[in-house]
């Protein structure tokens, strides 16, 4: 998978769960802008 591909899978799971991405960064320990980077493909 590429990073477009991934971020777009981490959106998509997200959003279906009703989750924000603060949300989603509190259950993993991150913060909301590591999900946001995750979602558009900056992992850099």
């Amino acid at each position: 998978m590429d990073q477009e591909k991934v971020g777009k899978f981490i959106a998509r799971l997200r959003r279906e769960r009703g989750m924000t991405q603060e949300k989603l960064g509190e259950r993993l320990g991150v913060t909301n802008k590591t999900v946001s980077r995750w979602e558009t493909g900056s992992f850099t």
